[in-house]
């Protein structure tokens, strides 16, 4: 199957180069070969390779490639300006296409500027709507919930080689990725909060309980999470409160990107893996479409909360509650569906027979609503 940003990247290559980051196996590498389908004299280096990283640093590679991959070349000493001298030099023609691991989000945000030379592109994990052409939305819910949505432990179709891959996929960021970021001694604690953070899935983060459980001050909690969320392993979701009279609690909502690793009930699990569509779907229209478009939430000090709401230019334009079979509107939907009439309120329920209307909200089925997303 092709990934949902092939096309987009194919027409973005046309005009400047293109970075490609997001989670460790969520399928760059594979998505760039896919992209080297469309050319006819493509170039793949990975800078991990030793035979790669002579020809990269020696600048050796064909004159008359149209396409050159840098994968993994963030490792390199001075990338950026490396990156700059081949962009302004490099023959009319020649598309250039970066990829990389978490890490290479964090590098980019830093150091030499590349401004005005790149496109960024994040590709997230499968979503209902990029596999409703294998299977009916329902079924897509159902397999994302227990598998995950990234495309090894998605594809094998058993809930015990996923368990294997997630064993070893989790213990390898730990070594390799948390350890570049922090202290040796600072492991252990990242392990146990990572574990904890399992159970908290769709709660606001709450920095102070968890420095006082873990016993580190809450500085450290947030620079841990901060880590955390930058290798994407986890994304915050933050409270919207502009217009909301009495509102707002300041902290973020935590999810992870793989639904298949959190620890919870069912309606928990659902919740995480509409997240993930949501913000595949929101980081989409941003980086394509170039929208100032946001995922939040809200919940006001009354207690009043809905799960999700759909942010364009600092204007509401969904209110979204989840459900894992509850066909009736929460009361905070139909409070803020009155306050905000323009705003489009939606409860998704999984377990759905059949849509409906119940005044100004909608009742969809979620996997059926997820699956119109364009992406």
């Amino acid at each position: 199957m092709k990934r949902y940003l092939f096309h987009q990247i194919i027409k973005d290559l046309k005009k400047k180069m293109v970075f490609i980051t997001g989670p460790r196996q969520v399928g760059k590498t594979y998505l760039a070969h896919q992209v080297m389908e469309n050319f006819k004299k493509p170039i793949y280096l990975n800078y991990d390779n030793i035979d790669d990283q002579r020809i990269i640093q020696q600048r050796s590679w064909r004159l008359n490639s149209d396409l050159i991959i840098f994968d993994e070349v963030h490792k390199m000493k001075n990338w950026k300006t490396f990156l700059k001298g081949i962009y302004d030099s490099k023959p009319k023609n020649q598309a250039i296409l970066i990829t990389g691991s978490a890490r290479l989000e964090t590098y980019r945000q830093s150091g030499e500027s590349l401004a005005g030379r790149y496109l960024h592109l994040r590709l997230n994990p499968f979503s209902v709507k990029e596999l409703k052409n294998l299977m009916s939305p329902y079924d897509a819910i159902e397999k994302l919930n227990t598998l995950g949505g990234f495309p090894e432990p998605f594809l094998s179709n058993s809930e015990e080689e996923a368990a294997r891959w997630r064993n070893q996929y989790y213990t390898d960021l730990i070594r390799e990725d948390i350890f570049e970021f922090s202290r040796i001694n600072e492991i252990r604690t990242m392990k146990l909060l990572l574990e904890l953070l399992r159970t908290k899935v769709g709660s606001p983060v709450s920095y102070k309980s968890l420095a006082e459980y873990l016993q580190v001050s809450p500085n450290t909690i947030k620079k841990y999470i901060y880590i955390l969320e930058g290798l994407y392993i986890i994304f915050l979701i933050r409270p919207f409160h502009k217009k909301i009279s009495r509102s707002l609690l300041k902290e973020p909502k935590l999810y992870f990107y793989d639904s298949g690793f959190i620890k919870g009930e069912e309606g928990k699990i659902l919740e995480n893996t509409c997240a993930v569509c949501l913000l595949k779907y929101v980081q989409f229209l941003h980086d394509a479409k170039g929208k100032n478009i946001t995922l939040n939430y809200i919940k006001t000090k009354e207690g009043k909360e809905i799960d999700f709401a759909i942010v364009e230019n600092d204007i509401p334009l969904k209110f979204l509650e989840i459900k894992l079979s509850d066909n009736k509107p929460t009361n905070p939907l139909k409070t803020f569906s009155r306050n905000f009439p323009d705003t489009h309120s939606i409860q998704l329920v999984h377990n759905l027979r059949q849509p409906e209307q119940q005044g100004k909200i909608e009742i969809n089925q979620a996997g059926d609503w997820l699956a119109t997303l364009p992406a």
